[in-house]
C-alpha cells in the first residue's frame, strides 16, 4: 500500500489482462501488484506476462509518468 511512496515506483494494483496492460501502456509502471487470495494462479501467470511483454506506448502519456516520477 505504500508503495507508490517510494521516489521512482510506479506500483500497479492489477486484476485483469486489460488492467495489467494499460498499467504499462499509460503509465509505464514498473512494479506489478496482485491479489493473492482475489485472482487464481492461471489467471495471475497471464498477468504477470502480460505486463512484462507490454511497453510503454509514450507520446501523451509521457507528460503523466514525468509528473510522477516528480513527486
Amino acid at each position: 500500500m505504500v508503495a507508490n511512496k517510494v521516489h521512482g515506483v510506479r506500483c500497479a494494483l492489477c486484476w485483469s489482462l486489460e488492467s495489467a496492460r494499460l498499467s504499462r501502456r499509460h503509465n509505464d509502471a514498473n512494479v506489478l501488484s496482485l491479489g493473492e487470495r482475489l485472482i487464481e494462479e492461471s489467471l495471475a501467470l497471464e498477468i504477470v506476462r502480460t505486463w512484462l511483454t507490454t511497453d510503454f506506448e509514450g507520446g501523451r502519456h509521457e507528460a503523466r509518468v514525468a509528473m510522477l516520477n516528480a513527486m
